[in-house]
């Protein structure tokens, strides 16, 4: 039986931290700034952290 072969969509999305969690970049900033507010532009510059049972089923797809 072959090995399985990563998900290249989600390795590009998400990196793994030092402790394992999984780290990703919000949606809705990449254009269009300038109608959204000051706040949510600088929340959205913040990384996201995947929620653990989420992080942990996505990881077998990264890390095959």
């Amino acid at each position: 039986m072959p090995k399985m072969k990563s998900h290249k969509g989600l390795r590009k999305r998400f990196r793994v931290s030092a402790k394992g969690k999984l780290k990703y970049k919000r949606a809705n900033s990449g254009h269009l700034m300038s109608g959204k507010s000051g706040s949510r532009c600088r929340k959205l510059r913040a990384p996201r952290v995947l929620r653990a049972a989420n992080a942990k089923r996505m990881l077998l797809y990264i890390e095959t």
